[in-house]
């Protein structure tokens, strides 16, 4: 399989470390609701499912954000549940309220019943993935996807999303039976490692695990199921893309400031992503000398505010992190996804800024 040369690895090159001429900056949920081009094609198609699993127009949700925005790297449109789905629960997504199984799994017979799934169910997402490769033309790297063991879990329990994220269900299950919950956390590493091997041999130029609920858990009972279930993803991955090229990992753990250290000591990636609530500067600190780059982490509801005030809050974040070295690299990106009332130009505004500011940091002595 052959693609386009990559005119912008800016992206890359900081996830291995490496010095780069400014920050790469992309952004979770950069293609979604708060651009009106997405929501005009989500009504012609219909549903969310209609878009993500039509390769055509996956591929043009996902470049939709870049042709706005001159941001560094692209990320696959899809959803973190596409795996369960194929295991058999029946995933849906009603407006306004979220995904939902129809068959969630809460006993034993339903959590032995679950097996890797049959990766061919999934060809819509490894299509999507190679024809967004190849429509990209080598602007930007594409990054692939998938939720934790964990993370998926949480949803595979309870069915649908949880109000406050308390996951008392899965939670629940996690400490009366535990035995069961690592079965389901088993099946899930195992089905989350081939199906970013997948999208790895499809075309995808670094891969990265949400753990979007790692946070809802407590000290101890984190690095009893999440992190030992993530690292298990992480060491099966292929280290190599469908181009020969280094395949850089990605984790970030909502919430999981804490564990920053455990999961630099614990977790074969290349990259740590933060939530809002970390500062840049004490997590580059907790990972000196560790070799892993930083992702992210402004508050998205920054964005909701003026321009002047996103660009002085992009400063702030770049100043916390200071100036970039080999070893020791920065993303810029968000502590979550972009809001939906986000308006499209406060978008223009950040990535201008992070560009700039970057640029000057690195002209400082």
């Amino acid at each position: 399989m052959t693609f386009p040369a990559l005119h912008n690895d800016t992206f890359l090159r900081a996830c291995l470390g490496q010095e780069t001429e400014h920050t790469p900056v992309w952004l979770m949920r950069q293609a979604g609701r708060y651009l009106p081009e997405y929501r005009a094609l989500r009504e012609k198609a219909g549903s969310f499912m209609a878009m993500a699993t039509n390769v055509e127009l996956a591929t043009e949700v996902t470049i939709q954000p870049l042709e706005r925005f001159p941001l560094d790297a692209a990320i696959l449109f899809s959803d973190i549940l596409t795996v369960p789905d194929a295991m058999g629960l029946g995933l849906s997504f009603a407006a306004g309220e979220g995904p939902r199984f129809a068959r969630p799994v809460q006993d034993e017979a339903a959590i032995a019943a679950l097996a890797v799934p049959d990766m061919d169910k999934l060809r819509y997402v490894f299509d999507a993935v190679t024809s967004i490769r190849r429509a990209l033309n080598g602007r930007v790297p594409l990054i692939g996807f998938a939720g934790s063991p964990w993370t998926l879990a949480c949803y595979m329990v309870e069915g649908h999303g949880s109000k406050g994220g308390a996951w008392e269900k899965v939670r629940a299950l996690a400490w009366s039976r535990p035995e069961l919950m690592e079965r389901l956390l088993t099946v899930n590493a195992d089905a989350v490692a081939q199906y970013l091997n997948a999208q790895i041999d499809a075309g995808a130029q670094a891969v990265m695990l949400f753990d979007s609920w790692g946070g809802a858990l407590a000290d101890g009972a984190f690095q009893r199921f999440s992190l030992p279930w993530t690292a298990r993803t992480l060491a099966q991955l292929k280290r190599t893309g469908a181009d020969g090229q280094t395949v850089p990992r990605i984790v970030f753990t909502r919430g999981g400031g804490l564990w920053l250290r455990d999961m630099a000591e614990r977790l074969q990636c290349d990259v740590l992503g933060v939530d809002w609530r970390v500062n840049l500067g004490t997590a580059r600190a907790t990972l000196q000398g560790s070799g892993r780059t930083l992702q992210g982490n402004m508050d998205p509801v920054a964005l909701l505010a003026p321009p002047e005030a996103i660009r002085a809050e992009a400063r702030r974040v770049l100043d916390s992190f200071g100036r970039p070295q080999a070893g020791s690299a920065h993303i810029f990106n968000l502590g979550h996804g972009v809001l939906q009332p986000t308006p499209p130009e406060h978008i223009a505004a950040l990535v201008d800024e992070v560009h700039s500011h970057s640029r000057a940091l690195r002209r400082q002595a």
